[in-house]
């Protein structure tokens, strides 16, 4: 690589994430890998054969008994080309390049609304605070009913045509024709498609009087700066302490993650550093002068904590700086820089492993099988596992006696038991299939609450009449459920339910907020702060 060329460095996990709620139009709350437009790529020549692949594709061009599209079988050459090197380096086509991007840098063209479909209606359960759909009058618990002159209410429509009919260049504009309690409006809602923004951290609150709460979605181009500001805000509340939640953050950009580290130290000290086959050693630093320099920290993982987010963890953990509480993170230590061709697609290629301050790779083992080329989650062996207990590699030793390790993610100073309910395959169905959000959408939005956000997140909790309406509700969709299971289930799933209940008339934060109600993580949390009450 040409020294000189503009750096755009990033860390993610390549697992799938999955959507909370729905889909943002024109932006999904999803935590997935992303890059800012990098480095150039121009032809070169690396051995005598190279210039077979070229010369294939001028064969099947010109010669080839059909006619055939070009660019799908270069596409899937390249594809095929960098899935033989790691797990991580990729190839993107132009629209999914610029749609990681948008993830990202936490911008989109668009209308701001996220809607679900329920019984081939979208109703709107989510508004951006301020964004185009919310100016224009658009209001949580509205049907869609058309979009410009396209019919979606009553019949089957994808998702990437609603998107297709929703998303546009800013400043211009489209009609949806929507009802709203039950009455059709005569006349369309006209909303001018803008600039969006999505915040990168999903909620900042005083989780107790001295405690603040900070979680993180992932690591986006305003991330730190957003951090920082948060920061300010729960001091200026009176935080001392502070739970930084990484639980499920797929990571992001690298730089990112060294800026927001910083904010925990006084001095220049080192957080990562970097180093390849073709790239020498390289430090990253603290900036020093922290904002969150002195207080007691404490940062929650799971198996979904992965790249920048485990970049952050490690800093901390070798430094004694907080204590780690949780679960063994992802365990993904290669660094991927973006390399763009002309037409948009670009490729993320891995370039160097990082390794925390102690010199610790988190990098889990993987061992590649080629046989296996269609199913990507068995094709390396021993990526995907999510076992706390993963085998230790080598042990370092911190300033305070500490021990850690290297091999496989980021153990956790106090490791919180698997929840079997959580993982069992009926859970897992009640999530696949969105049973929880059309039962919450098709009974709980007929009329708004009569109670306030600060009373709903003080002492409502779901009706025993409720949860076995639920239980009734997915038994007569086909899925079975024995007495037993329900009882085992229940704190889970009405949870679930009370926690969306709250998201659609008081917003993100009260969803967060009721989740964290009795989550065992903040619970150890509390605990090492003295505190065993999670404060609403």
């Amino acid at each position: 690589m040409q020294k000189g060329t503009k750096r755009n460095i990033f860390v993610a996990a390549t697992y799938a994430a999955v959507l909370l709620l729905g889909i943002i139009l024109g932006q999904n709350y999803v935590n997935e890998q992303g890059s800012k437009p990098g480095s150039s790529l121009v032809p070169i020549g690396l051995s005598n054969d190279t210039w077979k692949i070229q010369q294939l594709m001028d064969l099947i061009s010109n010669t080839y008994v059909d006619s055939v599209d070009m660019d799908s079988i270069q596409h899937g050459a390249i594809n095929h080309i960098i899935s033989h090197l790691d797990p991580y380096s990729s190839y993107l086509v132009p629209n999914e390049s610029k749609r990681q991007t948008e993830i990202l840098e936490g911008t989109f063209e668009g209308i701001g609304m996220e809607y679900f479909n329920l019984n081939d209606t979208l109703l709107i359960v989510s508004l951006i605070n301020n964004g185009p759909a919310d100016k224009a009058g658009f209001r949580v618990g509205d049907k869609i009913l058309k979009i410009g002159e396209r019919q979606v209410a009553g019949v089957q429509v994808s998702r990437e045509e609603i998107e297709r009919l929703i998303r546009g260049k800013r400043g211009s504009s489209v009609n949806i024709h929507i009802q709203r309690d039950s009455l059709s409006l005569t006349e369309p809602i006209k909303v001018v498609r803008d600039q969006v923004t999505v915040s990168s951290l999903d909620v900042v609150y005083m989780i107790e009087p001295t405690v603040g709460y900070i979680k993180v979605r992932r690591f986006g181009v305003n991330t730190a700066e957003e951090f920082k500001t948060a920061l300010v805000e729960l001091k200026k509340q009176g935080a001392k302490r502070l739970i930084l939640d990484l639980r499920d953050n797929g990571g992001g950009y690298f730089h990112v993650a060294i800026k927001m580290a910083s904010e925990f130290f006084h001095d220049r000290r080192l957080i990562v550093y970097t180093e390849g086959a073709h790239e020498e050693r390289h430090n990253y630093h603290s900036e020093g002068n922290g904002e969150f320099e002195t207080g007691e920290l404490t940062v929650l993982i799971n198996e979904q904590t992965a790249s920048a987010s485990e970049i952050v963890a490690g800093a901390v953990q070798d430094w004694d700086r907080g204590i780690i509480i949780g679960r063994r993170s992802f365990g993904k230590g290669i660094v991927q820089e973006q390399f763009d061709f002309p037409d948009g697609s670009t490729i993320n290629l891995s370039i160097a492993r990082y390794f925390t301050p102690l010199g610790r790779s988190i990098q889990k083992k993987y061992t590649a099988n080629w046989s296996n080329m269609v199913d990507f989650n068995s094709m390396y062996k021993g990526l995907w596992a999510v076992d706390t207990l993963y085998a230790h590699g080598k042990v370092f030793q911190t300033n305070a006696g500490n021990q850690v390790y290297s091999g496989g993610g980021i153990l956790p100073d106090i490791i919180v038991p698997q929840d079997s309910n959580s993982l069992s395959l009926l859970y897992q169905d009640l999530l696949r299939y969105s049973f929880i959000e059309q039962f919450v959408y098709s009974r709980f939005t007929k009329q708004l609450p009569a109670y306030s956000i600060e009373n709903f997140l003080q002492g409502y909790n779901l009706p025993d009449n409720e949860y076995h309406a639920f239980i009734d509700f997915v038994r007569s969709e086909g899925l079975l459920i024995s007495d037993r299971r329900k009882a085992e289930l229940r704190d889970l799933i009405e949870t679930d339910i009370e926690a969306l209940v709250g998201r659609y008339y008081f917003g993100r934060e009260a969803y967060f907020k009721v989740k964290n109600r009795g989550d065992s993580f903040i619970k150890k949390a509390l605990e090492r702060y003295g505190l065993v009450k999670v404060a609403s």
